[in-house]
């Protein structure tokens, strides 16, 4: 329907509710006048949707004209986190991760998460000592961390037995370095002379 019939339309509403008024004027039934302000209500509504509509459209339509959509983060992309259940801690974890924030987790997952890069932890040490203080200082925590009961996840993390865990740091190591290339040998370097003697310059 064009603007104009729109228009046309609300005029005739407008004018047939001037008439309504005029006969209450001159004396309306109260059913009458029940009738007139529920479609003046009806009318006042159907406006203030329309109104809405196109206010709605107006700053969508300004905005875009502005770019303020142009480079949106997730633009092109999959919104993360769509489809997935919810989670009540959406907003720490998600706080977690942007701000690479460790340290702050129950001792069970900070646990599990040690024991899963302990051997990488451990390849890094120089000494058998080095290797040994480690492994007794997480043994340790592991166990301390089962008589705490302060709620949280339970601790399934294992201590790690000491001498089967060096044994296996050597083996480790005597491996990396069977598959080392073996060093360059050192260029002899001659003296000037010897050089200007067997006629190399």
């Amino acid at each position: 329907m064009t603007s104009e019939g729109n228009g046309g339309a609300f005029r005739r509403r407008v004018e047939r509710a001037a008439e309504l008024r005029a006969v209450r004027a001159t004396g309306m039934s109260a059913q009458e006048e029940a009738e007139l302000a529920a479609a003046e209500e009806k009318e006042r509504e159907k406006r203030r949707k329309v109104d809405d509509a196109r206010r709605v459209e107006y700053l969508i339509r300004d905005a875009m004209a502005q770019g303020k959509f142009d480079n949106l983060k997730y633009a092109g992309k999959p919104i993360p986190g769509l489809g997935e259940g919810y989670d009540p801690d959406w907003w720490v974890k998600g706080l977690i991760q942007r701000e690479n924030i460790t340290g702050m987790a129950p001792k069970a997952i900070l646990l599990r998460t040690e024991d899963a890069g302990l051997d990488a932890r451990l390849d890094a040490q120089y000494s058998e000592k080095q290797v040994r203080d480690i492994l007794q200082d997480f043994n340790k925590r592991v166990i301390d961390a089962r008589r705490q009961l302060q709620g949280g996840p339970p601790v399934i993390t294992s201590t790690r037995d000491v001498d089967a865990e060096v044994d296996r740091w050597r083996e480790r190591r005597a491996a990396v370095a069977a598959a080392a290339p073996p060093p360059p040998e050192p260029e002899v370097k001659r003296s000037w002379w010897r050089r200007i003697w067997n006629g190399e310059t």
